[in-house]
């Protein structure tokens, strides 16, 4: 059973110090406040007074210390305090209009139902500022995963500001504005210091994670409705993903590097299909050494996935001679942003054409994986996907080979008729 506070409203009197004028005054009693263990008394002056009640002597307010006593108003039967003047009068029928009121809003927050407070408190949620919650969750959401991770939530906020300014309440959220983002992203700016519009795969990664954060909002009760789930996202466009054959890679083996350490890389990557965040940061202590047989145990920079992987003995020797297990075992490998240039004279000194980055050499590694008849799911793994879709696109590049092999024997057919 719910609890009552009872709370009484009653309009009182105060005499002001220095003249016969009595304050007018509402006193509400008793008040539960938040934070406080005792029921609070609350005084609510009104800037009214009035000078000629009548009192009822037969009803003692206070006795002072030299004797004198004063007493209590004499009220109506409807409780009004009873003064000889209209103009005092007036001033007491407003008092007790105010009485009335504010005791009417403690009797209906008592009488408050569990849905109506649900109710009261989502209306308060709707007018919160999504632009900040957006923010907060992107940051207790990836405080430990990548930077590359960090930096596309970050650029979607900076896009939503671009599209709607600082304050954005989650009551203007509804289909109709996450279309319109969903058009202003196909034409969003670049961010940093390039110039131009983004692609659209990018356009489409920053949008999912718009979605992304509509989701975490609903889950947290910010929206009523799973929008995510009924707003359609940006169609990626298939990219090439190029690769190296095996002869391309003898080549490239066999040619002179400036940076034998990137050169190194490269291979382990191009046998073993470990993204370049995950090569520069390996120590020694991830590899281990079962017999024959070396493996990797590491945590995926990108997707945080502990990954327990078999390497061949050739990826092995690429990494050189052991050292401390906290040492790098590829050091001094350069960050992305200043490897292109050296790998790109290594590629056209070994007479490849190709346009190849550094990620390619993982494209390389589930490329030939797959032609040499490993299946997706194993490769997939391999690879550290999540979902075995993103797997898929190297087996389109595959088939596109076996097609292309297919129409490689070419018959001259002869047409014989029978006489």
């Amino acid at each position: 059973m719910k609890e009552l506070s009872n709370t009484k409203v009653t309009v009182r009197l105060r005499k002001v110090e220095d003249r016969k004028e009595w304050y007018l005054y509402i006193e509400s009693y008793p008040v539960f406040v938040a934070g406080k263990k005792q029921p609070q008394r609350i005084r609510e002056y009104l800037n009214r007074t009035v000078t000629t009640m009548e009192w009822d002597k037969t009803r003692t307010a206070r006795t002072e210390a030299d004797g004198s006593v004063s007493y209590k108003p004499k009220r109506n039967d409807n409780g009004l305090i009873i003064c000889r003047s209209e103009i005092d009068q007036e001033s007491i029928l407003y008092a007790d209009g105010v009485r009335k009121l504010r005791q009417r809003e403690y009797d209906n927050a008592d009488l408050y139902s569990d849905t109506e407070t649900a109710q009261a408190e989502q209306k308060e949620k709707l007018q919160q500022n999504f632009i900040e919650y957006f923010d907060v969750a992107a940051k207790k959401r990836h405080a430990n995963s990548s930077e590359s991770i960090r930096t596309n939530w970050k650029r979607t906020l900076e896009l939503m500001k671009l599209f709607a300014g600082e304050y954005l309440p989650f009551s203007k959220i509804d289909n109709r504005l996450a279309e319109d983002f969903r058009m202003f992203m196909l034409s969003a700016p670049c961010g940093g210091n390039r110039s131009g519009t983004v692609s659209r795969n990018t356009a489409a990664t920053y949008f999912s994670i718009f979605k992304a954060g509509l989701k975490q909002a609903f889950v947290d009760g910010y929206l009523t409705v799973d929008l995510s789930a009924k707003i359609k996202g940006i169609q990626e466009q298939e990219t090439r993903r190029e690769f190296l054959t095996v002869e391309e890679l003898n080549i490239l083996a066999a040619t002179p590097c400036e940076q034998d350490t990137m050169k190194r890389a490269a291979l382990f990557s191009a046998l073993t299909g470990l993204r370049h965040c995950d090569i520069q940061k390996m120590k020694w202590k991830e590899i281990q050494i079962d017999g024959d047989q070396a493996r990797l145990n590491f945590t995926q920079q990108k997707t945080k996935g502990v990954e327990y992987m078999p390497i061949s003995a050739q990826a092995l020797q690429l990494c050189g001679e052991p050292r401390k297990l906290d040492q790098l075992v590829f050091e001094d490998l350069p960050d992305p942003s200043w490897i292109s240039k050296p790998l790109e004279r290594w590629i056209k000194a070994a007479g490849i054409t190709k346009r190849i980055t550094f990620h390619c050499f993982r494209h390389t590694f589930a490329t030939l994986q797959l032609s040499n008849g490993t299946d997706i799911y194993t490769v997939s793994k391999m690879l550290g996907h999540t979902n075995v879709k993103t797997t898929q696109i190297y087996a389109k590049v595959v088939d596109e080979k076996k097609n292309k092999a297919a129409q490689a024997i070419q018959l001259n057919t002869i047409n014989n008729t029978k006489e």
